[in-house]
């Protein structure tokens, strides 16, 4: 039989897949010594079977009651005794931390009967029954399901009542009263007692905690970070210690470093008189580990030992989870910390300066996701602002935009393209959909580790938090902040960093990380100003951007189609042109050339079509190569379909119907649309474009061959050193492209005369047959450049246009995808496309140039992806160059046997 349960002193923290993280963590702590309450954790195995079958496997009832024996012996007291009861808490732990999403039941064990003999052995019966009405309120909302609402309501009522500020304000009369009414909750909502039997409570909490991992806020929450569904969590079954004895009691999280600006020095919430989720759920709002240190000097000092120990062997930032009951530390949790993007950049240059990683451990640490938000503006020094109030600057960032206070109302809106600020008392896990569709968050209550805090930070969101003077009435749909009282849609903005709330809307300009991406290092210090930590963050980027370049194989090329866009992709650090697209340079008033070579009924008007073109495109091209000067640039002919560059077929008609009614018939309009019929596909993605168009109206790929042979021969004889590239669109055959190749030949020689211009010609990947036929299609290319777009598009038999607003919700909520394949790279089909494509041309010609100019270029999971292919490069847009660049050096040292893999 399978075994699903271990304890704490069997397991370490490399065994995540089975324990989780939280269950490999507590096992690593118990093995150094640290003051971990005994406990067990049962696998993810356990949970991947209840998901299979519905029901947690017989046999872990069986491992259960061993393991509980075991923890019963280590502590001398047993699980239901009237005398000395042993609690426990159930709580998840996934693989990848999930903070919030999944459920956690404390007290488990606590009943009419192990009440008295838990406040006789505490010796404070409001203790008691404190930590009775936390047991039923937690496990009915989590485990038998019933509206967290309801009891929140009734626990603000008993508050009033008693004149308390809040629930550490209730008596034991008091308390007494609330378990009853939640035990009346209880009944109505489920229709039987509040569970009396400990084995019972802890067999449905483990259930519950297992069911947890389906339900829909743990599934949007991994739908956004990517990780899978088919995982499973454990559960950890913990020995209970208690944070709610009184002021020498307390809960508390911490962490090694600052998560939000990456400052060395111990740091985090402390909660006095309190237990576990209180911190979190920001009921209260916290004091500061130096609150802890004048309160609790001996248990402070305790904290600072175990967090040092913890970080050194680590090597990373660690986010910790403790209680001290009476004066003794214990720690119920560890893990890396969550941090924020420019916390991520710090914290990895300084643990290289403090010897704790190597370099390349650092650049593994950061990612280009997080380089992005640096990217994000701030608001404007110079700007003016109104403050409304201040709070905690839980996640760094500058958000502007209006009012939700509600979920739904933030999708909406999102939805409907505006920025939205979700405004909350305090978050819940329920409240994920909003605070992904929300620009920034703010919250009344909680603290820097409080839902609201730490969730932001996971997802890059600007959040402030614990901002008292925020007073939420969401029955009457407004928000109280001293005399001005705001509405749902009104403007607001924040300062994730300084946790200034100010009303309307804050003008916002580049941040200096922006400035240092496409201007260099002084411009970015220059930005920085004299904020010394915005200077450093500024350095940190610096200094692992320019060891990913040292690092990396991948080049980086950009998607640019004129010079301007090639001017600021090489300010970025790019390393060429990877895809041109020509057709881009006839948009507006220049739509009316390529109407005239449509136009053209034969071929001398159209040659004086294409003649008139010329001039335009050899300015375009000379522009453009004179900004990738000494760069390789690929110019792809012409691609998308004729009809694309011509009036809408409906409309057309319309205007030729009602200009005939009228009798003033348009002979132009009328020839244009003969012309628009001729051309109508049903398909036109899979129609005439590409190399079908170049075959198919002569002379247009000569026109453009020409116009790039004549601007590149300028400007060698101007001394300077163009790298043109030809590159045919939508190959599907070889013959195809030696057709192409043959016109382009003579264009080159026919241009060039004696003077050499070497030009390779090479083809666009995007047909499925194209990547399954590479090595017939190689004796033709010099290179191969994968259109991932379209070849997705192919594979998939998906319409970008169309499937992507009409069924990926539903793929993305059922499982079906898990992101889509547009914006990250399907690496088992599309990929096995591209594998197949790169292996099969370099099976003919083993130095084959071949790189990719689809938007995968420049998403970081992809770029790790080609890398492991083989590609020589990727190209994306401008702006996402230096996210390239990262993640291509991140991608050489993340590779097997390059130095970070052993300690990603």
């Amino acid at each position: 039989m399978p075994r699903y349960v271990y304890r704490f002193d069997e397991g370490g923290k490399d065994q995540k897949d089975l324990l989780g993280g939280k269950g490999a963590n507590l096992a690593e702590m118990t093995r150094l010594g640290l003051p971990v309450p005994p406990g067990f954790t049962i696998s993810t195995d356990a949970c991947r079977e209840f998901m299979r079958t519905g029901r947690v496997p017989p046999s872990v009832r069986v491992e259960v009651t061993t393991a509980l024996r075991d923890v019963e012996d280590a502590l001398g007291r047993r699980l239901g005794d009237p005398d000395d009861p042993l609690l426990v808490s159930v709580r998840s732990g996934a693989k990848f931390s999930m903070p919030g999403m999944m459920d956690t039941v404390l007290n488990v064990g606590l009943t009419d009967a192990t009440l008295p003999g838990l406040a006789a052995a505490a010796g404070d019966e409001r203790f008691a029954w404190d930590s009775y009405r936390r047991l039923i309120q937690m496990f009915g909302t989590t485990v038998l399901g019933v509206d967290a609402g309801r009891f929140t309501a009734a626990l603000e009522a008993a508050e009033a009542a008693a004149g308390a500020g809040t629930d550490v304000d209730l008596d034991t009369a008091a308390l007494r009263d609330l378990v009853a009414t939640f035990r009346d909750i209880v009944r109505d909502a489920t229709g039987r007692d509040f569970p009396r039997d400990p084995r019972e409570q802890l067999d449905l909490a483990i259930a519950a905690v297992f069911g947890s991992w389906d339900t829909e806020r743990a599934r949007l929450y991994r739908r956004r970070e990517r990780i899978g569904h088919d995982l499973g969590t454990a559960v950890n079954v913990v020995a209970m210690v208690f944070g709610n004895l009184g002021d020498d009691s307390g809960t508390g999280v911490a962490f090694t470093r600052d998560p939000a600006t990456g400052r060395p020095g111990a740091y985090g919430d402390y909660l006095p008189d309190a237990q576990g989720e209180d911190v979190v759920a920001g009921v209260r709002n916290t004091l500061t580990l130096d609150d802890l240190r004048e309160r609790d000097p001996a248990s402070h000092r305790a904290l600072e030992t175990a967090m040092r120990r913890l970080e050194t062997h680590y090597r990373d930032l660690c986010d910790i989870e403790f209680t001290i009951e009476r004066g003794r530390l214990w720690l119920l949790q560890t893990r890396v910390g969550k941090r924020t993007a420019a916390a991520a950049f710090r914290i990895a240059v300084a643990l290289v300066d403090e010897g704790l990683i190597t370099t390349d451990e650092a650049l593994a640490r950061v990612s280009g996701d997080q380089l992005s938000a640096l990217l994000f503006g701030q608001f404007d020094p110079a700007a003016a602002r109104a403050l409304l109030t201040r709070g905690v600057g839980a996640s760094p960032g500058a958000a502007v935009g209006e009012i939700a206070l509600d979920d739904d109302r933030a999708v909406a809106r999102a939805d409907a393209g505006a920025d939205v600020i979700l405004v909350r008392r305090e978050t819940t896990p329920d409240d994920l959909a909003g605070m992904i569709a929300a620009t920034g968050i703010l919250t009344a209550r909680g603290g820097k580790t409080s839902h609201a805090a730490v969730v932001a930070r996971g997802m890059g969101t600007c959040a402030v938090v614990g901002a008292e003077q925020v007073e939420i009435d969401t029955a009457a749909g407004q928000v109280r902040v001293g005399d001005r009282v705001l509405h749902p849609g009104d403007v607001i903005s924040l300062d994730g960093a300084t946790g200034e709330v100010f009303d309307g809307a804050v003008a916002v300009v580049d941040s200096p990380v922006a400035r240092y991406v496409a201007d260099g290092l002084d411009a970015g210090l220059d930005a920085a100003g004299d904020d010394a930590a915005i200077a450093e963050l500024v350095r940190a980027v610096h200094r692992l951007l320019t060891h990913a370049d040292s690092r990396r194989r991948l080049r980086v090329r950009a998607n640019a189609d004129t010079a301007d866009d090639a001017a600021r992709a090489r300010a970025r650090g790019a390393q060429g042109v990877g895809l041109c697209r020509t057709e881009h340079q006839f948009l507006g008033e220049r739509r009316r050339h390529l109407e005239r070579v449509v136009l053209a009924t034969d071929d001398a008007e159209r040659t004086a079509a294409l003649d008139a073109l010329l001039p335009l495109q050899r300015a375009d091209f000379a522009a453009l190569l004179e900004a990738t000067d000494g760069q390789p640039t690929t110019i792809r002919l012409l691609d998308p379909p004729l009809h694309e560059f011509l009036p809408d077929l409906t409309d057309l008609s319309v205007r030729v119907a009602l200009a005939a009614e009228r009798g003033r018939p348009d002979p132009h309009d009328e020839r244009l649309l003969a012309a628009v019929r001729r051309m109508h596909e049903t398909n036109p993605m899979l129609g005439l474009r590409g190399v079908r168009l170049g075959l198919t109206v002569p002379g247009l790929f000569a026109l453009q061959v020409r116009a790039v042979a004549e601007a590149a021969l300028a400007l060698r004889r101007a001394g300077r050193d163009p790298r043109p590239e030809i590159m045919v669109p939508l190959v599907g055959s070889a013959r195809e492209l030696h057709l192409v190749r043959a016109e382009v030949e003579r264009v080159l020689a026919e241009v060039c005369g004696p003077e050499r211009l070497d030009v390779p010609v090479g083809c666009m990947i995007e047909l499925p047959r194209a990547a399954l036929t590479a090595a017939r299609v190689a004796g033709e290319a010099d290179f191969f450049s994968f259109g991932t777009n379209d070849l997705t598009q192919t594979t998939w038999g998906f319409s970008r246009d169309d499937v992507e607003g009409a069924f990926f919700a539903t793929y993305l909520d059922n499982g079906v995808l898990t992101v889509s394949p547009f914006e990250t790279i399907d690496a088992d089909g599309v990929g096995a496309l591209v594998r197949a494509g790169v292996d099969g041309g370099r099976s003919v010609k083993p130095g084959l140039s071949c790189g990719v100019c689809g938007e995968h270029g420049g998403d970081p999971e992809s770029i790790r992806f080609f890398h492991d292919v083989g590609l020589d490069y990727v190209s994306c847009s401008p702006f996402r160059v230096p996210v390239a660049r990262l993640e291509a050096g991140r991608a050489a040292v993340l590779a097997p046997g390059g130095d970070a893999d052993a300690t990603a």
